[in-house]
């Protein structure tokens, strides 16, 4: 019978992971991987929760503080941009480090990464450098990067029937951590106020705790390491073979293109307009509290319903979840656009936006995992993440303009052409695959 896994040429619409061959080399190793991997996706939702209160207890923050230093607001969006670039730098080096160590030290070393930015962003604060925020949003970005490798770590011993729902319950984990995080803002400042730190800093000291916390957890949890493990009962199957980078992966294989820039030009989407919302809740009068509970809610329907959405990848497919993710994108930029003004039209389009994000991101990510063989994954899942973080920064960096100049509705409707490639793309991949 024919392999159908998809090769470094395979131009499949999408992948079943029914049809794909196990990768143990035997059943008994089959049954120790499978327990590893229940207890490895354990220490990564524990992980994801930690990294999920880091990061959420700042994002937001980190807008406001870059408007204030700056003196204005069109510098808000450096924020996200900065955040998402250190995220692309670190990408590829962790993902080397992943493939040469292991998920443990890669994991471990982005949280701290990211801890330090913590402690330079309220060193930033405290003196006034604007260009000194920049550096430690850049740094905290490597907890970004490490809460998307954890996913794909999710993936590394998963069973190719249930790949997609391990993944999403891992991304599932950061919605308690990031829905919290936000909400921290109001003890944040109390605590900072107690500690002597500058004000819309002491969310940041959370942050530290967290990422420390998290590098813990990494290294206590996960032993024996599962990319590891996984690439040794590979060899023991066909042997070694050396490892392609992620641009000539690309270059070969069509199917990884297509879930590449799925996966990044979605999250473009989704950063350029959840990096402008605090400050133009801000300026339509909301408070600090309101801010966090809308970011709350945004960051919930980009985590809260990936279990869903990885099932629905497993039972139907990825393609079908990408588009109908695509569909709720479009849902949140209209809602955004027709509703300018009214803080709750503008949640209920956070949340959209959300919910898009999580369909189109949980299935792209299973779709990378499989586009290529276990020695090509920690690569290619690098190239992508590094994509992914790039187009964030660009769609932050060219948010904050756009808005001053075309406002919140004008930065939605802007957003609509990137939705547009995607669902082209993909149709017209479900048509070549129908014709053939």
């Amino acid at each position: 019978m024919r392999d159908p896994r998809p090769a470094m040429t395979t131009d499949a619409a999408s992948v079943a992971p029914e049809s794909t061959a196990p990768e143990s080399p035997s059943a008994r190793d089959a049954d120790a991987h499978s327990a590893l991997q229940k207890r490895v996706v354990r220490v990564l939702v524990a992980g994801q929760i930690l990294g999920g209160i880091g990061m959420g207890a700042t994002l937001s923050l980190g807008a406001l503080l870059a408007a204030d230093l700056s003196g204005s607001s069109a510098w808000s969006g450096m924020a996200a941009t900065m955040s998402t670039l250190g995220a692309a730098v670190v990408a590829v080096p962790l993902a080397r480090l992943a493939q040469a160590r292991g998920r443990r030290i890669s994991l471990a070393t982005g949280s701290l990464i990211a801890g330090t930015g913590a402690v330079l962003a309220i060193f930033a604060a405290a003196v006034g450098v604007f260009p000194l925020l920049l550096l430690a949003l850049m740094l905290l970005g490597a907890g970004s990067a490490a809460n998307l490798q954890a996913r794909f770590a999710a993936t590394d011993l998963a069973s190719t029937r249930f790949r997609a729902r391990d993944l999403s319950l891992v991304v599932w984990s950061t919605t308690i951590g990031a829905v919290l995080g936000p909400n921290l803002f109001g003890p944040g400042e109390a605590l900072g106020a107690a500690l002597g730190l500058p004000a819309m800093t002491g969310a940041f000291a959370f942050s530290l705790a967290a990422t420390i916390a998290a590098a813990v957890v990494y290294s206590i949890g996960l032993r024996p390491d599962p990319l590891l493990t996984a690439l040794a009962a590979r060899a023991g199957q066909v042997g070694a073979r050396r490892a392609h980078g992620g641009l000539k992966i690309l270059r070969g294989n069509a199917l990884a293109r297509f879930a590449v820039a799925t996966v990044a030009l979605s999250h473009m989407t989704m950063v350029a307009l959840m990096s402008m919302a605090p400050v133009h809740l801000r300026d339509h009068g909301a408070t600090l509290t309101v801010v966090g509970l809308t970011i709350s809610l945004h960051v919930a329907g980009m985590y809260a319903l990936s279990p869903v959405f990885g099932w629905l990848s497993d039972r139907f497919g990825r393609l079908p979840v990408i588009l109908g993710g695509q569909g709720l994108l479009v849902v949140a930029l209209l809602t955004a656009w027709l509703g300018d003004g009214s803080q709750g039209i503008l949640t209920v389009s956070l949340i959209f936006l959300g919910l898009g994000w999580s369909a189109s991101v949980v299935a792209g990510s299973a779709l990378i995992s499989e586009a290529v063989e276990i020695e090509d994954r920690s690569s290619l899942q690098g190239f992508s993440d590094l994509s992914m973080n790039a187009a964030g920064a660009l769609g932050g960096a060219l948010a904050g303009p756009v808005l001053v100049v075309l406002g919140y509705s004008g930065l939605g409707a802007a957003a609509l052409v990137l939705v547009g490639v995607v669902v082209l793309w993909g149709v017209l991949r479900a048509s070549t695959r129908s014709r053939a």
